[in-house]
């Protein structure tokens, strides 16, 4: 059996490393979120909070706080912080919210959303990442989570309206399924196009629906079941 000795530089090794990443997670919100505009205290916490060292494979953990998206296997990425945390903030996500997410990839954005709204329900395609998903939501004691593999075009209309619809894929067009399952005065958020997209917000009217162009955004591809590749965030 290990000595104490060596149990207790185990353990101070796991505490610097804690204190490492916590430091570098206040650093990521203060250079790259707040100093971006982005102002939601709810949003600001979440981003202050989440461990996205946790959401990221082994080889690249030292990058997690980096400025930009990272690899998670299986041809998919965790979105660059700001990017979760301007879509976050734009989705007008609030305590009482149910929010759809399409793509759960990681499960990062799923834990940023789950932080904030009363409900989070999200689709991944990709069956590895979406159990993956599920184990490590639930170590972290995310328990207002549903997640379940499927083709995120549908939507999950046996939970639909949503108050807010995250996409963290990008269709070429939006989808009609999505839209119809977004209650009166929510909004959906999504990039659109092809190699460069088009970052919009659509809110549903009493009369129909509005749209805003955000920014220009670069995702992975929203695609259905027929084809084996997935949208991931």
């Amino acid at each position: 059996m290990p000595s104490w000795e060596g149990w207790w530089h185990f353990l101070k090794k796991v505490y610097f490393r804690a204190v490492m990443f916590d430091s570098a997670r206040k650093k990521m919100v203060m250079e790259q979120i707040l100093s971006r505009g982005v102002t939601d205290t709810q949003v600001l916490a979440a981003m202050r909070k989440v461990p996205r060292h946790l959401f990221v494979p082994l080889s690249c953990r030292s990058l997690a706080y980096a400025d930009g998206a990272l690899s998670i296997g299986d041809g998919q990425t965790i979105s660059q912080p700001y990017i979760v945390a301007f879509m976050t903030q734009t989705a007008h996500v609030g305590s009482g919210s149910r929010v759809l997410e399409i793509g759960t990839g990681s499960g990062y954005q799923t834990a940023m959303l789950a932080e904030i709204a009363n409900e989070v329900y999200s689709i991944e395609i990709i069956q590895a990442l979406a159990d993956q998903a599920v184990t490590r939501l639930a170590k972290l004691g995310y328990k207002n989570v549903k997640i379940k593999q499927g083709d995120g075009y549908k939507g999950w209309p046996e939970q639909a309206p949503f108050d807010a619809i995250m996409v963290t894929a990008a269709p070429l067009e939006v989808p009609s399924d999505l839209l119809g399952q977004l209650k009166v005065g929510g909004c959906m958020v999504v990039p659109v196009g092809d190699t460069y997209q088009d970052l919009r917000r659509i809110t549903r009217t009493e009369s129909g629906f509005e749209e805003e162009s955000l920014m220009s955004v670069v995702f992975v591809p929203m695609v259905t079941e027929k084809k084996n590749e997935n949208c991931s965030s």
